[in-house]
């Protein structure tokens, strides 16, 4: 069964604008399934067959007359090389939405795309399935303090969230409950390691490669500390960071940057790091079942991490990128989030709490242009903690 998708309309919206959509994102996260859903029908073709795959990498040109638009081409990044015949081809008519591609290995993909269809390419970014999309509710917008936007929703109990942390946010883990999760997730591990990471010349050592994806998991919503991993590891800090760049570049881990801007106080530098699917993160760190996490030592951590992706997919579904930070200072204050918007900087806490209190938001002070902040946790409605923050329940993402 179908989920449906907030990036349909996305991607609809961006096919009347260019001539060609990338969507881009990790691996099973329904990639290939958005754009056969969505509204007019095209040609198929994947690059996961060989034989097409051949012939897209030594005969471009007659791989695109044999394959007509509107075209479906997906996993792209197995042929580089098309990208520019299908720059020559777009560039024959001012047609938009002649060819949809996808592609999973965002590491080298995107700078072929930059240099091969710059100005002609709109790219969505896809996670996997929102709150809001497993509630059977599309039509999300993006995370905003100072509106109501998302209400009316189902609300969850803080027993069925960890249900949902623990699952994970795959397509495939949602919408057939034949699939058993451990298999899934071990596949999908072997999968990314034998078919993305040996593409990668940079790594020599599989087997600790999954050793250092397991370190990180266990840092999800922790600030990032090179030294700690690469001793853990046992490798070197400049192969920690080449490593950590490529599960970012792979669309599975996520590095909140910090705000220093105009401000007068020494601002730490460190990112905080987020795996962005918290059910292989739960996978990876051996938690055996929702009631594990939900009573375990990492309850908040994970917490925190399904709540930075449920702000990253309402963004990321819409076409849009937030500008969102991580505050800590040299005293130690920390605040979870802060959204730069129209000028102001908007201040998040992030607690699994129903009864959150004033002394969770005494570090919002430190911001000089603050507009609406917010606490988001397990209330079951939205309130005013003050003049100047909200409590939002984290199912109204």
């Amino acid at each position: 069964m179908y989920i449906q998708r907030t990036a349909e309309d996305t991607v609809n919206k961006f096919s009347k604008q260019f001539k060609v959509i990338l969507v881009t994102g990790a691996r099973q996260v329904g990639k290939s399934t958005l754009l056969k859903h969505c509204d007019e029908y095209r040609n198929y073709v994947s690059l996961d067959d060989l034989t097409e795959r051949e012939m897209a990498i030594n005969e471009p040109k007659l791989f695109l007359e044999n394959h007509k638009a509107p075209l479906i081409i997906d996993e792209i990044q197995y042929a580089p090389q098309l990208l520019s015949y299908i720059k020559l081809a777009v560039d024959k008519s001012d047609k938009k939405g002649q060819y949809w591609l996808t592609g999973s290995q965002q590491f080298h993909m995107m700078k072929n795309v930059s240099e091969s269809l710059a100005g002609r390419v709109g790219i969505v970014d896809l996670m996997g399935l929102s709150l809001a999309e497993i509630s059977g509710n599309k039509n999300s917008v993006p995370f905003d303090t100072e509106t109501k936007t998302n209400a009316n929703r189902k609300h969850y109990t803080t027993e069925e969230i960890f249900k949902i942390i623990y699952n994970g946010s795959y397509p495939a883990l949602n919408n057939n409950e034949d699939i058993d999760r451990n298999s899934f997730y071990n596949s999908y591990l072997r999968t990314y390691i034998e078919r993305d990471i040996r593409a990668l010349t940079t790594v020599s050592d599989e087997m600790k490669f999954l050793t250092f994806i397991r370190v990180v998991a266990a840092r999800t919503g922790q600030f990032l500390k090179y030294s700690e991993i690469a001793k853990e590891v046992d490798i070197s800090e400049p192969t920690a960071k080449s490593w950590l760049s490529i599960l970012v570049s792979s669309n599975l881990v996520y590095l909140l940057q910090p705000y220093y801007k105009n401000l007068n106080k020494r601002m730490t530098k460190m990112p905080k790091i987020y795996f962005l699917d918290t059910g292989l993160c739960s996978y990876l760190t051996g938690w055996s079942s929702p009631e594990v996490i939900q009573k375990g030592a990492m309850n908040g951590a994970f917490f925190e991490t399904f709540v930075v992706s449920e702000i990253l997919r309402s963004y990321l579904h819409n076409g849009q990128t937030p500008l969102m930070y991580v505050y800590r200072d040299t005293v130690q204050k920390e605040i979870d989030i802060i959204i730069e918007k129209n000028g102001k900087l908007y201040p998040v806490e992030i607690k699994l709490t129903a009864n959150p209190n004033k002394s969770m938001v005494k570090n919002f002070n430190v911001l000089d242009n603050a507009g609406m902040g917010a606490i988001i946790c397990m209330k079951d409605k939205e309130m005013l903690l003050t003049d100047d923050v909200k409590v939002i329940p984290v199912s109204d993402i």
